[in-house]
C-alpha cells in the first residue's frame, strides 16, 4: 500500500517501545510502527479511529509492552 500522506509520530511514543505513527487519509487514518515504516499498516475509517482513540484514552486496553 503506497501512502503519500505525512506520517506523524504520537506524542506518547518513546524511543524504546511505543513507537506509533499515524497519517490522515481522505477516508480515515493509517497507523504503523515507526520502527518498521515499510511494514504493515492498519487503516481505520474515521468512526473506527475515533472509537479506538476514545477507548485508549479511557484506559480500556492494557497497552503495556509484555516482556
Amino acid at each position: 500500500m503506497a501512502l503519500r500522506s505525512s506520517w506523524r509520530k504520537s506524542s506518547y511514543s518513546d524511543e524504546e517501545f511505543n513507537c506509533v505513527e499515524a497519517a490522515s487519509l481522505t477516508t480515515g487514518i493509517a497507523v504503523r510502527d515507526s520502527k518498521d515504516p515499510d511494514g504493515p499498516k492498519l487503516v481505520l475509517g474515521s468512526a473506527a479511529w475515533r472509537a479506538l482513540s476514545t477507548d485508549i484514552k479511557a484506559g480500556r486496553y492494557d497497552l503495556r509492552r509484555s516482556s
